[in-house]
């Protein structure tokens, strides 16, 4: 009877995090069509986060009326001249302060800005989180180094400086990282340190060992019941000591349950997983794979330090443009039925996602809202009417041709994006309530 019900893991978590998530993004979309319209001569007699009942308001010296409302899933900005919050404008031009009466660039500016300040402000997290988590220092220093079992020959210690891992030259975090590629496939390696200023060599493991780094929110890992900082000893009994056999075997079980033999707290531990099926992104496009759910990385931790603002930033960019190219790629592999279209998420999976990332700590929240922002700054400019894309392919028109689509045309484009967008998010919600779980 209830499994059409979403598995929110602890709804009392996912609800609040997802209306918190949901309206951070909503705020900042809605404040850059208000800001940017303001600044172009546009006024604004509404501005409200959440519809419905209105619950607190306030008219500022602009004549805007700032208002918080008791359906807290959306908000809208209703400018002079529209009909209704939804932005439909009436047929009649007002004056040049409404948004039919402003020259075409104004209107275009301010439509364009929702999107635009989602995506700074997908900015302006990744930027204050990479200042805040920072980068691995040159030369590579170990900070912290975590108990692995017996098996594991393992000699080194915090404070000790990698020079090179069997010869090979590792001073750099970029030199240590293009040695992984090279570096044979054993359990046991040789380190050459310095430690307490004498260069010395020691046997340490595999660098990219079986611990488990972090596992997937909604993995089948997690929901077995592997902890982090576990330690995979065996995979159906056959032994493992680096990550890549462990996505190996994984790989090939087709689906089927797989015991892993765990290390945890001293005692070792048998847990049946049965792996996930997932789309995952490559170079080419998509491949299909059967995960765990479980992420692995070097054992050790490195002495980091602070970034500069401009990398920062830069690597910020770089992880707006990740997102943004993942999303139009996994979109253009659904729609080719390449990959499965499990992978389109309704309400339902974003706010079970947003509970999850709730529960993992703030950064993971915080970064689940950089990305969920992207994600719909991107969505808004499809050129769907009702949505802001469409609203600047109406205005790319009256460009090119001089003149305003006819109302007959615009009620009947809205009607049909309407449709369009409410009907991806049915089967969105139907793939998530029934036939993705």
């Amino acid at each position: 009877m209830t499994s059409f019900l979403p598995n929110f893991g602890n709804i009392a978590l996912a609800i609040p995090a997802f209306v918190i998530a949901l309206s951070i993004i909503v705020a900042i979309h809605e404040y850059g069509h208000y800001i940017v319209g303001r600044w172009s001569g546009i006024k604004a007699d509404v501005f409200s986060l959440g519809f419905g009942k209105v619950l607190f308001s306030r008219v500022d010296k602009h004549g805007t009326q700032w208002q918080l409302a008791a359906i807290p899933l959306g908000g809208y900005v209703k400018f002079r001249g529209d009909a209704n919050a939804a932005s439909v404008n009436t047929s009649d031009v007002g004056g040049r302060d409404t948004m039919l009466g402003a020259p075409l660039w104004a209107r275009s500016a301010t439509v364009a800005a929702g999107p635009i300040f989602n995506f700074i402000l997908t900015v302006v997290i990744l930027t204050g989180l990479g200042l805040w988590s920072g980068k691995a220092m040159d030369p590579l220093t170990l900070r912290t180094v975590p108990e692995l079992p017996v098996t594991y020959l393992q000699e080194l210690e915090a404070g000790d400086q990698i020079i090179a891992v069997e010869n090979m030259d590792a001073r750099s975090v970029a030199q240590f990282a293009a040695a992984l590629d090279d570096l044979p496939l054993e359990p046991s390696l040789t380190y050459t340190i310095v430690r307490d200023g004498e260069e010395m060599q020691v046997e340490g493991p595999y660098p990219q060992t079986t611990r488990v780094m972090s596992l997937t929110q909604n993995g089948a890992a997690r929901e077995a019941g592997v902890l982090e900082g576990d330690v995979v000893t065996a995979i159906n009994g056959q032994e493992v000591f680096a990550f890549s056999q462990l996505m190996e075997l994984a790989g090939a079980s087709d689906g089927e349950p797989q015991v892993l033999t765990l290390w945890r707290d001293g005692g070792v531990i048998d847990i049946t997983v049965t792996p996930d099926r997932r789309d995952l992104p490559t170079e080419d496009g998509f491949e299909t794979r059967w995960l765990l759910g479980i992420s692995g990385g070097i054992f050790f931790e490195p002495v980091t330090e602070t970034p500069g603002v401009f990398e920062a930033i830069g690597n910020a960019f770089e992880g707006l443009w990740y997102i943004i190219d993942l999303s139009l790629t996994g979109m253009k592999y659904m729609i080719l039925g390449e990959i499965s279209t499990c992978n389109l998420s309704s309400p339902i999976g974003i706010a079970e996602a947003s509970g999850q990332m709730a529960a993992a700590g703030p950064v993971d929240f915080i970064q689940w809202i950089a990305t969920l922002s992207a994600a719909i700054g991107l969505m808004n400019l499809f050129p769907i009417p009702v949505l802001d894309g469409g609203h600047l392919v109406f205005f790319a028109y009256e460009g090119i041709t001089g003149k305003r689509p006819s109302d007959g045309a615009m009620r009947v484009l809205i009607v049909v994006g309407l449709g369009l967008i409410l009907s991806l998010m049915l089967f969105g919600i139907l793939n998530d309530a029934f036939f993705c779980r």
